[in-house]
């Protein structure tokens, strides 16, 4: 995505447009309905904005980590719509030279620091910036460990989490990779389908952290979640509370080259790989799990 002045000031009009057609207090079918793109990699801008608006926040600070230079994201929109104050990091300095190059960077309340973040070291990269407490947003997208790092978090009260799931686990288990502290997507497999949680993981340790689901968007990539003292507000709103299958083909052979596997295919690529099932804690083959996806999922993968 390339900006200029011009093209963003288009984008975030039109993003603005968006955000004012938005079914406001009336009910929708499913997440899907109040999807919208402005800077997220799919309608996760939109479906932010419909839970902002629904909730009484009392945080109008968000914290996102695996952002890039933060050209694509989650929370983006807040910053620059809202005007909520923010922290990201990115476990490339360069992604970071890049992003407090952008003018949005001197415009905004931005926090961007280089972090490669871990269970062992997110809750003091958070309280050394001042973020640790309550928190409007936590966005979670770092394309390995994000079950563990989530499990981890302590020090932030967030109204809403958005956590990336690996849809390619299937939505019958619980299951993650087994956490690795220098985990990085590409070297766990080549193919790059090896990385992150199921979302019936993050269902039950959202649980646990006393979150309700909310929903994923169309895409299978973003999770929702929404703290249970408030999740009546919108669930209440909300007419099937879904996740949905991914439909992504960014699959690589071993020499980096895309191969658009997709489908219940991309679970065979990544088959001999140890998946940890975070419910019973045994650690088994993804390959042995024979039903790891629900016939719903098969029927919407298949099209």
């Amino acid at each position: 995505m390339i900006f200029d002045d011009f093209s963003e000031r288009s984008l975030l009009l039109s993003g603005r447009m968006a955000a004012r057609q938005l079914p406001r207090g009336g009910p929708v079918a499913d997440l899907r309905d109040v999807e919208f793109r402005v800077f997220s990699q799919g309608g996760e801008d939109g479906v932010i904005e419909w839970l902002v608006a629904h909730l009484p926040l009392t945080s109008r600070r968000f914290i996102e980590f695996g952002v890039q230079d933060f050209r694509e994201a989650n929370c983006r929109f807040l910053l620059q719509n809202r005007g909520w104050k923010g922290l990201v990091f990115d476990s490339s300095p360069a992604n970071i030279l890049s992003l407090r190059s952008q003018q949005m960077f001197w415009m905004h309340d931005l926090t961007a620091a280089p972090a490669f973040v871990t269970a062992e070291n997110i809750n003091a990269l958070v309280t050394a910036t001042g973020f640790a407490g309550p928190a409007g947003v936590l966005s979670i997208d770092i394309d390995g460990n994000d079950y563990w790092v989530w499990q981890a978090i302590d020090c932030v009260d967030a109204a809403i989490v958005v956590c990336e799931f690996n849809a390619i686990f299937g939505d019958t288990r619980c299951l993650a990779v087994p956490y690795d502290p220098a985990f990085e997507r590409h070297k766990g497999h080549f193919s790059g389908q090896y990385y992150g949680a199921s979302i019936g993981a993050f269902k039950r340790l959202a649980a646990a952290k006393g979150y309700s689901f909310a929903g994923t968007g169309s895409n299978g990539v973003n999770a929702f979640f929404v703290r249970n003292d408030l999740a009546d507000t919108v669930l209440s709103l909300i007419g099937k509370v879904r996740a949905f299958p991914s439909q992504h083909r960014d699959s690589r052979d071993a020499a980096g080259r895309l191969t658009f596997v997709g489908g219940a295919a991309r679970f065979d690529l990544i088959g001999d790989m140890p998946v940890i099932d975070v419910e019973t804690g045994q650690k088994l083959r993804l390959g042995d799990i024979a039903t790891p996806y629900s016939d719903d999922w098969l029927a919407q993968m298949a099209g």
